[in-house]
């Protein structure tokens, strides 16, 4: 399949793939320190973007399919891959296949049980009407550190600071994505993410201490799964690293990813 994506740099070839209702575009505030030393190649999953969606049912293990497509595709089998909460999972699912290289998993989805199942759902699915209900005043709202930080807290420890224009960006994929409302529901209730302890390149699990979306406690459960993976936490971080811990974040996968070279 193909599917949108950009590249930026040059070297060794690094995959991102973003999170449910996101794009290429929420890389935007590490892509420049990643293609300092790497080819990045970071995409739209299907249904999210510019990218179509799938026919059919859309779940981790069609995108997953999709992802593989491109990959053999582009020829990047292999490929070293980055991926944040629905992307961190997913990057998990294409290591426990075998399709990638190292694997560096910022907050992964899909290790919840219990009343964590609906607490996941039940402040995410309101939160998303209430984005597409706003999107007229959109603007506005993320050109204001309070709009920010009323809207994005679940996501940010610190959303006041944040990229106007990125969060616009985020906000605007998040409504516009056909295939948030289906994909939510999977996540929220459907089987939890499979693991392994054999995967062909390191694993690594980046988590923010102050995630409020994939709590910290669920940290234990994917490692558990991925033994042989290592924990990295991000000791002021909320569920996206790459926003709130931007530095930080790209020396932790830049350090990763070349373990294996």
């Amino acid at each position: 399949m193909e599917m949108n994506h950009v590249c930026r740099g040059s070297g060794e070839p690094l995959l991102l793939i973003h999170g449910l209702g996101g794009s290429w575009r929420t890389w935007t505030p590490i892509l420049d320190g990643l293609a300092a030393e790497r080819e990045v190649v970071a995409v739209d999953l299907p249904g999210h973007g510019e990218t179509p969606a799938l026919s059919g049912e859309v779940s981790i293990d069609t995108l997953a399919d999709a992802v593989t497509s491109f990959l053999d595709a582009n020829d990047l089998a292999g490929v070293d891959v980055v991926g944040n909460s629905m992307g961190a999972r997913l990057v998990l699912e294409l290591a426990r296949r075998g399709e990638v290289g190292t694997t560096v998993a910022l907050d992964p989805g899909g290790f919840w049980k219990g009343w964590e199942r609906y607490f996941f759902y039940a402040t995410l699915a309101p939160s998303i009407r209430l984005v597409r209900l706003l999107q007229p005043v959109m603007d506005r709202l993320m050109g204001s550190a309070v709009g920010r930080t009323m809207l994005l807290i679940q996501l940010s420890a610190r959303p006041w600071d944040l990229s106007a224009e990125v969060t616009r960006e985020e906000m605007r994929t998040f409504a516009d994505s056909p295939s948030f409302d289906e994909l939510l529901r999977r996540l929220a209730f459907g089987p939890s993410q499979p693991g392994t302890d054999s995967t062909p390149g390191s694993v690594v699990i980046g988590w923010g201490r102050k995630d409020r979306v994939t709590l910290p406690r669920q940290a234990k459960r994917a490692l558990d799964r991925f033994p042989n993976a290592q924990l990295y936490w991000f000791e002021d971080s909320g569920h996206y690293p790459h926003w709130d811990a931007p530095d930080e974040a790209t020396e932790l996968i830049l350090t990763s990813t070349a373990n294996d070279e």
